[in-house]
């Protein structure tokens, strides 16, 4: 006879009520940096993972840059299990030797330029930079449909972008608006000039995700993802657009890695495991993600997506060679635009 183990709680009337309880059915704990239940539907992904694996991951509110800080001060004794990380990040932890490898059982058909070769991390989804344009909160201001577009004095405190010293996605605003106008990843003299432009028109730069702000009205217009304006216009029923810029703009690969000499590595490989399952894929699709195995989103899904003719505009970035710019965006925008 399997044995039980009984505790007593306190009932809502007078008196005690005694329930079974199995250690080995106790949720376990795991930590995870930068998932933010705002952010890529993490709240319902992290409800998923405690009804599937049983293991609670509270959500964490950090960035991709302050997860990779929060990794490298705890080195000697590691806080968390997985990080979740702006691709470019990807290979900066790897160089700051704070990840280990783990390979999930699909990781040979993640595409080779979305995964180190060596399993320190892999992309589980991707998302495509564009304006996330609260149209109500615009007063009649028609929608802007280009990069310059939003130096145009009309827009004047109506624009956000996330902080690129220290955010993925404030990184990936630079980049993409340097490509867009003819710079490189080396040469970032046009997207610098871009948003020193920019602040004439005085941007909200925050830190963190700023996605309920665009839906109260107080960020019209804010450089962010695909997913989020999906999310905003079929979710929450929002009058928001999404709009791909005319001179075009980038598609950003989304990682996680294991946590080197986390406290928990057999619970953070399930939970990496998880994510990439099928439905750990069909959860990022259905919330407007494109999740690294195309085929777990429905064509229900993609039929919410703009057309394919206006993402033809949009173009994968090459995460090694935006990490090695990452800093020099960071200390240009620092000293050059603020």
């Amino acid at each position: 006879m399997k044995r039980r183990t009984f505790i007593t709680v306190a009932a809502a009337s007078s008196g005690v009520a005694l329930l079974p309880f199995s250690y080995a059915q106790a949720q376990q704990r795991a930590i995870c940096y930068n998932c933010p239940p705002e952010w890529a539907d993490w709240g319902g992904m992290l409800r998923n993972i405690g009804q599937k694996l049983n293991i609670q991951v509270p959500p964490d509110n950090k960035n991709s840059g302050q997860a990779l800080a929060a990794l490298v001060a705890e080195k000697a004794k590691p806080v968390a299990d997985v990080v979740y990380l702006g691709g470019q990040v990807g290979p900066q932890a790897r160089a700051q030797d704070v990840l280990a490898t783990h390979r999930p059982a699909r990781f040979a058909e993640i595409p080779a330029d979305l995964k180190d070769a060596d399993g320190f991390w892999f992309t589980i989804h991707s998302g495509t930079l564009g304006f996330f344009v609260n149209v109500a909160a615009l007063r009649g201001k028609p929608v802007p449909r280009s990069w310059r577009d939003l130096l145009k004095p009309e827009y004047k405190g109506l624009i956000g972008y996330l902080n690129p010293a220290s955010a993925a996605v404030g990184q990936v605003g630079v980049i993409a608006a340097n490509l867009a106008l003819g710079g490189t990843y080396e040469n970032l003299d046009p997207g610098i000039a871009f948003f020193k432009q920019l602040q004439s028109n005085a941007p909200i730069v925050p830190t963190q995700t700023a996605y309920p702000r665009v839906l109260s009205g107080e960020i019209p217009i804010l450089l962010d993802y695909d997913f989020n304006a999906y999310r905003g216009k079929y979710g929450d029923k929002a009058q928001v657009e999404f709009v791909i810029p005319q001179e075009g703009t980038q598609q950003l690969p989304y990682v996680m890695g294991l946590v080197k000499n986390g406290p928990n590595p057999e619970l953070g490989k399930k939970i990496l495991d998880f994510v990439l399952s099928d439905e750990g894929q069909r959860h990022w699709a259905n919330a407007y993600l494109r999740p690294v195995f195309a085929s777990a989103m429905s064509s229900e899904i993609k039929a919410k997506f703009l057309p394919e003719t206006e993402y033809q505009r949009a173009k994968p970035l090459d995460v090694l060679r935006l990490a090695a710019a990452t800093r020099s965006i960071a200390e240009r925008y620092q000293k050059e635009v603020l």
